[in-house]
């Protein structure tokens, strides 16, 4: 956990940057409310390079989410009137990277705080390959079923297309990417260095087509909402980022 003047800092910055969202319409004035919350509590148990990543991944989204709106919003495929994401959003992709957060700077917690940061960074892949494939993805103007392969509008859950996955796998990868240089500059402990970018990649890919298969077979049946269907295929990322750690030995 970090001493009181660097948390009063974090705080601060976490504070603005929410406030800057809302001002920019990438929030809604109650999820920013309420990712200022999630966020504080992120860089104050585990500090700055965590905030940092998750800054760098809503800055990606809200770009994804903005490039061509006017055609997502002709095609009724848009995010929000305007692109911004609600409290429904929000809690989805924030409960799980705060939980993190909290399991490794928490005294005495049992997570190890060598492997926090590829969950952490497994969560935030999935998350920008969700995002990624979605924005992205719809512009292709054609889908199909990812489990019978029927062709789908575009937009639909469950709905896959390559461009699609070309953009989940670009998300993915640039998150793995971009964690290891943000970790190296702060000088973050690693478990499993070696093996940190590979299993992010994969884990956030995989969650974004556990993902799809939710959105198919339980949210298009009304079993799921989208902020569910995305909160357990998240889950489902960091499930399979920490099956792989311990595969490859970067359990420490």
């Amino acid at each position: 956990m970090l001493s009181f003047t660097p948390a009063l800092a974090g705080v601060a910055v976490t504070v603005a940057l929410a406030a800057g969202a809302v001002a920019a319409r990438a929030l809604t004035p109650l999820a920013g409310a309420v990712a200022a919350v999630f966020g504080v509590a992120i860089v104050v148990f585990v500090g700055f390079p965590y905030l940092a990543l998750l800054i760098l991944f809503v800055v990606a989204s809200v770009l994804a989410t903005r490039f061509r709106f006017e055609e997502k919003a002709r095609r009724n495929v848009q995010e929000g009137a305007h692109g911004e994401r609600g409290v429904s959003n929000v809690l989805a992709h924030i409960l799980i990277p705060t939980g993190l957060a909290i399991g490794g700077g928490w005294p005495g917690s049992p997570l190890s705080p060598m492997v926090v940061p590829a969950l952490f960074a497994s969560a935030l892949a999935f998350g920008a390959a969700d995002t990624f494939a979605s924005e992205f993805g719809v512009l292709a103007g054609r889908a199909r079923s990812i489990l019978t392969l029927r062709p789908v509008p575009a937009g639909t859950n469950g709905g896959v297309s390559p461009l699609g996955e070309l953009y989940a796998l670009v998300g993915a990868g640039t998150t793995a990417v971009a964690g290891l240089g943000v970790f190296a500059v702060f000088r973050t402990p690693l478990g499993g260095i070696a093996v940190f970018v590979p299993i992010v990649l994969a884990s956030g890919f995989l969650g974004c087509q556990v993902d799809s298969v939710l959105g198919e077979v339980l949210e298009n049946r009304g079993y799921l909402t989208k902020g569910s269907t995305n909160f357990l295929g998240m889950l489902a990322a960091v499930g399979i980022a920490a099956g792989l750690l311990a595969a490859f030995g970067g359990v420490r």
